[in-house]
Order: structure tokens, then sequence, then C-alpha cells
């Protein structure tokens, strides 16, 4: 089931998962499989975390990538949620056969 997809123009970024809904910048992003597959992923890993713990993890990975990299997109993209999405987000068949805590293999 597709997760309540919004329109949030204010946003810096394409796409935004906050539980439980998604958030895109504009009407046409609603439409690209690959960036909602990606935020659907996150949302995901959110249930999983019980939401709070998600979010306070993901600030804390990336907290610690900003200090060891010294560069915003570097840090970024060793979040361990950011690799999983990053990785998965172009396989159609992902969401169906993910396994529970599957975030915790980029760790």
């Amino acid at each position: 089931m597709r997760p309540p997809v919004i329109i949030a123009p204010w946003l810096k970024v394409d796409g935004m998962a906050l539980f439980p809904f998604i958030l895109v910048r504009n009407r046409q992003l609603m439409t690209d499989e690959v960036l909602i597959r990606h935020e659907t992923i996150h949302l995901r890993q959110a249930a999983e975390l019980l939401v709070i713990p998600f979010y306070l993890f993901y600030l804390i990975n990336y907290l610690i990538g900003l200090v060891r990299y010294r560069d915003h997109h570097r840090a970024y993209m060793h979040i361990v949620f950011e690799r999983e999405a990053y990785a998965h987000e172009n396989d159609r068949q992902y969401l169906k056969q993910r396994r529970l805590w599957a975030w915790t293999k980029y760790i």
C-alpha cells in the first residue's frame, strides 16, 4: 500500500519521509517511482524503530558523519538508513521482500 504523499513546496529537497507521510517538493515528484520507493523504505525503517528513535538515530548518525567527514553530502550519504534506501531504490521488488531491520546490514 502506498503511503500518503503531500506536496510541500517549501522543501529544499525533492522528497522527505515524515512518518507516516511522504513529502515532495512538487506535483511531478508524486509520480517518481524511485523517489517514492526511497522514501517508503525510510517509512519502514521508522516503523521498525517506533518512529522517534528512528529520527534520533538518523540525526546522531548524520552528526557523527559530519564530524568524521567534515562534509554535509558525505555525512548524509553515510547515514545507515540512506545507504539502504539508495542501494534499493531502483528495485521494484525490494519492499515486498525486505527483511525486518535490513538497515542494520549497513552499520
